[in-house]
């Protein structure tokens, strides 16, 4: 079975860009109601993630805190904890499986660390559940 099965598009998922700001990070988390969302650069290539934790410590650590100060705080500022990891579009379904044990979802990667999209760990659950549905 192929990656790409499991895949929601670039264009179909959200993201943010490694130059946003602290507020455009917190209103798309609160737009989209992720928790997590990857960081890319403008020519595509993954960088990481970010999460709602990174940010609260960011804000805990700095004191006070506005939506006017967070509009020129750069998200690479924030320190970033727990990094989600990518896996390339041509690794094995077993790698897919094993990651999202620990991540709700994996982004996905080319051979040039372009982000492609990204593999929920929902849609993981739904392929096997209804395998196994289908075999009862």
């Amino acid at each position: 079975m192929n990656l790409l099965f499991f895949l929601t598009m670039k264009k179909d998922s959200a993201y943010l860009y490694d130059d946003d700001t602290l507020r455009q990070t917190l209103e798309k988390m609160d737009y989209h109601r992720y928790s997590v969302l990857p960081i890319i650069t403008h020519e595509g290539e993954f960088v990481g993630t970010v999460s709602e934790g990174d940010i609260l410590k960011y804000i805990k650590d700095q004191g006070r805190f506005s939506l006017q100060k967070a509009e020129q705080i750069h998200l690479m500022d924030i320190a970033r904890y727990r990094e989600y990891k990518a896996i390339s579009i041509n690794s094995e379904i077993e790698d897919l499986v094993i990651m999202s044990l620990d991540q709700n979802f994996i982004p996905i990667v080319d051979d040039r660390n372009i982000y492609m999209g990204m593999v929920k760990r929902r849609a993981i659950i739904e392929y096997f559940y209804k395998k196994a549905m289908s075999n009862t």
